[in-house]
């Protein structure tokens, strides 16, 4: 059904005119429900429309994901083209090893080295690397990253190149943070741009909580360092078309109930309802009050949940977001002159879009709880440790428990932080 969709214009935020290619007008080319397609499968569908090509993505892969029929999705594959990568250290280093090795074969047959690039941006974030050598001290961090850059010289040296050799990849070093948080934080654009087309940031990233970015609207998950590298060369992720669980929420959280309660909760009653290898994505009145903080707490669960996502849909709580991290007020304006032109921007209301399923939460009714002791997905509410910790005690270790016949007694001592003095100097060999 699917004709071919020329590009049309919206106004960036300098003032200026911008090209992508327009779902609306996908919409009214034979696709009237399109527009009542959850968010999350339409900014898929965006990178379909766009990198059609007839041969990595054919129009009846389009004609597949617009037709997306909530109640029974079908069973065909979409081939889907991420716009960045993020990498951690762990396996992100493997991954340059694999180009350097390309490049020095096409060195080695006399041709321009140059010509193996990654195709889209690739960001590796070096992080859980300092060590702990230097405590109790206002320059322990400093201290601890000489070691650092000491002990792992020839890989910092190796990513360096890395950075330095190809034009699409970018380190970021030890000591700023998390790679997810730091992808939330510092790396999304919102909206990325390529020879003047714009179109919505989505990745893959070799860090299974990558879901974290899902608090901000954008598409992405964790996968493994085989897809992240085909991703870097520009070939499609391949995923069954999934199902979308719609978690509605109405209310708010009461006083002195946290993020963390939130995501404890969402994770139980997600796990009883069963979602993996599904889009979970969270709307309604309850969604659009939560500051992006507390989505992204919930977002970042999704593999603790199970499912590919758990994606929360672009509002002022994002731009409010990107304000706040230094991003400029003129990408902020372009950012939401894109969605809204692509009917995409705001918190859906109840009723607005399908799904497959749809569950109810009331953020009043939750309650401050504990996760543990042994898996981070059980949830304990507060005013229960007690009993429950004594039923775990002689529970059988199959079902969670300690398979203890009484209680333990178990005696305490405490010291002062003074009686552990962390101020040694580690031997460290100097590289030579």
């Amino acid at each position: 059904m699917m004709t071919q969709i020329a590009k049309s214009t919206f106004t960036t935020g300098t003032g200026t005119p911008g090209q992508f290619y327009s779902l609306p007008a996908l919409a009214e080319n034979g696709y009237p429900r399109l527009n009542r397609l959850p968010v999350s499968i339409r900014i898929v569908l965006e990178s379909l429309l766009r990198n059609c090509d007839g041969l990595k993505v054919t129009e009846k892969d389009v004609d597949n994901l617009a037709s997306w029929n909530a109640k029974n999705p079908g069973s065909y594959e979409i081939p889907f083209t991420v716009a960045r990568i993020v990498l951690q250290d762990l396996t992100g280093v493997p991954l340059l090893v694999d180009l350097a090795a390309m490049r020095s074969a096409v060195a080695g047959l006399g041709k321009d080295a140059s010509v193996i690039e990654p195709l889209v941006p690739v960001d590796l974030v070096v992080d859980h690397s300092v060590q702990v050598d230097w405590a109790g001290r206002t320059d322990a961090l400093e201290k601890n990253l000489d070691i650092e850059f000491q002990r792992n010289a020839e890989r910092y040296e190796f990513l360096k190149w890395g950075q330095q050799a190809f034009q699409t990849f970018s380190v970021v070093p030890p000591s700023v943070g998390i790679v997810h948080q730091v992808n939330l934080e510092y790396l999304t654009p919102g909206v990325m741009e390529k020879d003047g087309v714009y179109f919505p940031d989505t990745l893959v990233g070799t860090d299974s909580h990558t879901t974290m970015i899902n608090g901000i609207g954008v598409v992405g998950w964790g996968v493994g360092g085989i897809e992240a590298e085909a991703g870097m060369l520009g070939q499609p992720v391949t995923f069954l078309v999934p199902e979308v669980v719609g978690v509605h929420m109405t209310g708010k959280l009461r006083e002195g109930v946290t993020a963390t309660d939130l995501a404890l909760h969402v994770t139980k009653m997600l796990r009883q309802h069963g979602v993996v290898g599904k889009f979970v994505e969270f709307f309604g009145e309850g969604a659009a009050a939560l500051p992006l903080a507390d989505r992204a707490t919930v977002a970042n669960m999704a593999p603790e949940y199970g499912a590919t996502m758990g994606f929360f849909p672009m509002d002022e709580q994002c731009s409010d977001y990107l304000r706040q991290t230094g991003r400029s007020e003129e990408s902020i304006a372009t950012y939401e002159n894109y969605f809204k032109t692509q009917n995409l921007w705001g918190m859906p209301r109840n009723g607005e879009l399908d799904y497959t399923d749809q569950l109810e939460l009331d953020l009043s009714t939750i309650q401050p709880a504990v996760s543990g002791p042994k898996r981070p997905q059980d949830h304990i509410r507060l005013d229960s440790i007690r009993d429950s910790f004594r039923s775990m005690v002689s529970a059988p270790i199959t079902e969670g428990g300690y398979g203890k016949t009484e209680s333990p007694s178990v005696k305490v001592t405490m010291h002062s932080p003074r009686a552990f003095p962390f101020r040694w100097k580690a031997s460290v060999r100097k590289p030579s």
